[in-house]
């Protein structure tokens, strides 16, 4: 199929069209009784994430179910810290633990050329649901590759686990300046690789989860955020011109409209808690924007989520917008309602 056909394609290099391209952060995932039904057959969440056959099944399901615009490639942000060789496990209930990174020995064991061999069956699970959405006539869907941004990634490995204030991976960016700013370097470098990876498999799409962004303050925001997806963009668009980015710099807030202008993403991702309104009046016109129904208004559904998608639409009308959510999806989150959101969307 043409790729100008494509309606998350032609919203990311800035046509406004309407009704607008839908798909949901974590779209794959618990919430889905098909998923649930492979992740049993998985053992593990690595070997779930690195066996292609299963995790292009992951990535398919809800295209299959819901149509969405695009499917985003099954995967988790903490795969590249293991493909550069840093232990990752997967706890139930707690979700990634890996060793803490806190000095030079512990950079010094990463390596970053491994991430080509690492990531292979990655690639192969690009590579497989790009013909599957061929083969089962999902020609006009959109595939999306993506990685956790470098700080976001550096907030895992350094604390070790997840977090609500990653006050380890803060006070060594305050503390110790020099070996996070070769651990960030290295990260970006990675990125791009894996990015690469995903783009030469057949990623149309690649997006840049900063998650924990907002986090830092505003000095720390440019170095950390702001510098390493310019470069990552930058080097990006340098070896794939065609190739749309998407940034989501989570909880970002007023950093957006500069994190928009600087780093050169085609489409800049709005959290929950931001006003779509304000967002619009600082990010460029031609800058796509997505987001940002709150999870929560999933889950209740009926007239409260009603009133949320519409109050997002009306100011995003005539600009190029994505439909998502502000965060992913919950486990909890009825599938009806999932059907649902995307008939408000597509009639809009």
């Amino acid at each position: 199929m043409d790729e100008r056909a494509k309606p998350l394609l032609q919203a990311l290099r800035g046509n406004a069209i309407w009704p607008p391209p839908i798909w949901l952060m974590r779209q794959a995932g618990r919430y889905l009784p098909e998923y649930r039904a492979i992740r049993g057959k998985a053992g593990d969440f690595i070997a779930l994430c690195t066996t292609p056959e299963l995790a292009a099944e992951a990535t398919l399901q809800p295209i299959r179910r819901f149509g969405f615009d695009a499917a985003i490639l099954f995967s988790d942000l903490p795969l590249l810290p293991w493909a550069l060789g840093h232990g990752l496990t997967y706890r139930e209930g707690e979700g990634p633990v890996m060793p803490p990174l806190r000095d030079a020995k512990a950079l010094a064991a990463l390596d970053r050329a491994r991430v080509p061999g690492a990531v292979a069956p990655i690639a192969e699970t690009v590579h497989r649901v790009r013909a599957g959405l061929a083969a089962e006539g999902f020609a006009d869907c959109t595939l999306i590759g993506f990685s956790g941004a470098p700080f976001t990634v550096a907030c895992y490995m350094v604390e070790g686990h997840g977090s609500h204030d990653f006050a380890a991976a803060r006070l060594m960016a305050h503390g110790d300046p020099t070996l996070f700013d070769q651990l960030i370097a290295l990260l970006t470098d990675a990125t791009i690789d894996y990015l690469s990876a995903q783009i030469d498999a057949g990623a149309e799409v690649v997006m840049l989860f900063d998650s924990w962004a907002g986090l830092l303050p505003p000095r720390l925001f440019r170095r950390y955020v702001v510098e390493p997806t310019t470069t990552i963009v930058r080097r990006v668009k340098q070896r794939y011109p065609n190739v749309p980015v998407i940034g989501f710099p989570r909880l970002a807030g007023a950093h957006i409209g500069g994190y928009a202008v600087e780093t050169g993403v085609d489409a800049v991702g709005m959290d929950t808690g931001m006003d779509v309104s304000g967002v619009a009046r600082i990010v460029p016109a031609a800058t796509a924007l997505q987001g940002n129904l709150d999870p929560m208004a999933l889950v209740a559904g009926g007239d409260a989520m009603r009133g949320e998608v519409n109050a997002i639409l009306g100011p995003m009308r005539g600009r190029p917008f994505v439909f998502n959510l502000g965060h992913g999806i919950v486990p909890q989150t009825p599938v009806e309602h999932v059907a649902a959101l995307v008939e408000l969307v597509r009639a809009a």
